[in-house]
């Protein structure tokens, strides 16, 4: 029996649905889970998307069903579902154990930690993973659920231009136009709301940056007096991390700024340099080319020496 079938009968058999959206959601996260949403409001399944924050997104509050995002747990749910969650801990909570979970991801550092688990790495998104579940069960594609795919797959791929977005990849993405999705509107949503403060922050992390090793090395970072100087969210400083990526000569890249008093480490790279064994090194984990950990300090520049001194080891 396959994980999309399992999927579906502990789907079935359950009497509330909890859906759990990762720390810091991105919109795979978020369109992977509305899209769920959508398909238990649908069918009067009863349930709940959960995040941990009621700090979402608000690019993303065109994808239906984005306002009954909740950041309080419900008193009862006998099922719970993962989206995007590449480890255990981006849950943001302990989960009650005797609770079955369904596992959606698509991380190479998930260790499958669910009771169903739906785990496929060379996927490009976990909106992709699913939009194969609904498909191998024959559920129905809505237009609110196909545009909250969509939106999943759109912003994991960069636009569709990383290596993961294969043919079938556009194969699905056809086949959401056709069930209603719309790809001017979802680009012009997510394109063009930037916030002012993104364009007051985003020069000072862009002057920031510093090369090394014959610029193929680089790093940016953002200090909390910028924030508060600019009024800018830390989700404004997202876009700068891949124009660093765009310099020609630059194949590794990361980004330090501090979020809830640690340092968050972003870092991306080009080619066969695998970031995610770096960000593995700090406890965290991600793509082959696009990574993420945690540093223990508020000190930025501390950050960027511990981050460089463990890059220097790998790529020599």
């Amino acid at each position: 029996m396959s994980e999309y079938t399992k999927a579906l009968q502990l789907i079935e058999k359950s009497r509330y649905i909890l859906i759990i959206t990762h720390v810091n959601p991105d919109p795979d996260s978020i369109g992977s889970a509305l899209a769920l949403s959508n398909l238990f409001h649908e069918n009067k399944i009863k349930h709940k998307v959960f995040n941990i924050s009621s700090d979402l997104p608000q690019n993303l509050d065109f994808i239906p069903r984005f306002d009954k995002i909740s950041d309080q747990l419900p008193a009862f749910f006998d099922l719970a579902i993962s989206v995007d969650c590449g480890t255990y801990k981006r849950l943001g909570f302990e989960l009650d154990p005797t609770i079955p979970l369904i596992n959606f991801d698509h991380h190479k550092s998930n260790n499958n930690f669910g009771t169903v688990n739906i785990v496929d790495s060379q996927k490009s998104s976990t909106a992709e993973l699913v939009f194969e579940f609904f498909k191998h069960n024959g559920l129905y594609i809505t237009k609110d659920s196909a545009t909250a795919l969509y939106v999943g797959i759109y912003d994991d791929t960069l636009a569709f231009s990383l290596g993961r977005c294969d043919e079938k990849t556009f194969e699905k993405i056809n086949f959401l136009v056709e069930c209603g999705a719309s790809p001017s509107e979802i680009a012009n949503k997510l394109l063009r709301r930037d916030s002012l403060a993104k364009y007051r922050i985003i020069p000072r992390i862009l002057d920031s940056l510093e090369l090394f090793k014959d610029g193929e090395v680089a790093s940016i970072v953002a200090y909390e007096e910028w924030f508060k100087q600019t009024g800018a969210h830390n989700r404004d400083c997202e876009d700068a991390l891949d124009m660093i990526m765009s310099i020609a000569i630059v194949r590794i890249a990361f980004f330090i700024r501090v979020v809830n008093g640690v340092s968050r480490v972003s870092l991306r790279s080009k080619g066969q340099i695998d970031v995610s064994k770096i960000a593995g090194e700090f406890g965290g984990g991600g793509h082959f080319n696009a990574s993420g950990c945690t540093i223990e300090t508020a000190d930025v520049e501390k950050a960027k020496e511990i981050v460089l001194k463990e890059i220097f080891e790998i790529y020599k």
